[in-house]
């Protein structure tokens, strides 16, 4: 059996300890209340949204590798790889994470190592991308309840990513910057892995329709995320309307992709409190609600699960 790294155990280690702060600030048992009395059809609802967006997302995965990879995997291959990678890097506490799990396998299907990392790297960017959009978009409906600073600060930071995003993938100016920043500091097997990486984005500048593409399917997804976080809400009993989740849920999504715990557990949780009790929730209501919207993404990896289970990692790498 393969010890956990220190790295894994530092963040468990995270988890742990934000976790049980939070519980220490809080009423454990009017948590635990608010869970028991939770209207389960709500969830239920929840939870049908979850398989929804995993689609969405291996389809988004799809649309990235059509315009750079030469060789097609099958479509069972590209799936199995994309939910099982997505379980590993949820649940293993291992030092390599799902998408690096993700570019290996693939790369074991004939698509080259530089190909298979730049499309989970635009996978990875665009995920991130598309949450400071809904975010953005957001400021236009923040209630009163929301601190005035936060709508605009995801607006300005979703801004300054629009652009940065842009200028990486389309200005021909910032490939040059790429290639000298890489002739200067990198040697051997680096250097040529770093300008293989450096040629396969700079194909994605010849599709942009591709883009475009995986940009809307990663905005329906966070807006999906947002639905799925009020459905939770109204399970509880909040009397949140709609629109606070909007604003809430972007930043709650950016806090979890911060890679100092295991699937954002404690982070989340701390996320959920502060920012909910910003509308007035109840301390022990926005924890309830933090564990729900965790255990959804569980619920979600549950395929991934049973594919690990039947075959694993070392499927995906066969040759």
């Amino acid at each position: 059996m393969t010890r956990p790294s220190p790295g894994a155990l530092a963040r468990l280690a995270v988890a742990a300890g934000l976790t049980a702060y939070i519980l220490w600030t809080i009423e454990p048992r009017a948590a635990l209340d608010a869970l028991a009395a939770a209207d389960w059809r709500w969830v239920a609802g929840a939870v049908a949204l979850v398989f929804v967006d995993r689609a969405l997302n291996a389809y988004r995965w799809l649309v990235l590798l059509r315009p750079i990879a030469s060789t097609r995997p099958p479509l069972p291959a590209i799936l199995r790889i994309f939910f099982v990678s997505t379980f590993v890097g949820t649940f293993l506490p291992a030092s390599v994470g799902g998408e690096a799990v993700r570019a290996v396998a693939l790369s074991r299907y004939g698509v080259s190592l530089a190909d298979s990392v730049a499309s989970v790297l635009a996978d990875r960017v665009f995920g991130a991308l598309s949450i400071l959009l809904v975010g953005a978009v957001a400021a236009a409906f923040a209630p009163a309840s929301v601190p005035g600073w936060l709508p605009i600060a995801t607006a300005v930071a979703a801004a300054i990513a629009c652009v940065a995003v842009a200028l990486g993938l389309f200005s021909a100016g910032a490939e040059r910057l790429s290639r000298s920043l890489l002739q200067r500091w990198t040697r051997g097997r680096v250097h040529s892995a770093g300008m293989s990486l450096l040629a396969s984005l700079r194909r994605y500048a010849r599709s942009p329709g591709a883009l475009l593409n995986v940009l809307s399917g990663s905005i329906a997804v966070q807006m999906l995320r947002v639905v799925q976080a009020w459905m939770l809400g109204v399970a509880l009993g909040l009397t949140l309307g709609p629109a606070a989740y909007l604003v809430y849920i972007p930043v709650i999504l950016l806090v979890m992709l911060v890679p100092i715990t295991i699937n954002g557990i404690g982070t989340s949780q701390a996320a959920f409190v502060w920012l909910f009790a910003e509308s007035g929730v109840a301390a022990a209501d926005a924890f309830a609600l933090s564990v729900l919207f965790v255990a959804l993404g569980v619920v979600g990896n549950l395929p991934g699960a049973v594919l690990y289970a039947t075959g694993g990692v070392m499927r995906l790498t066969r040759n």
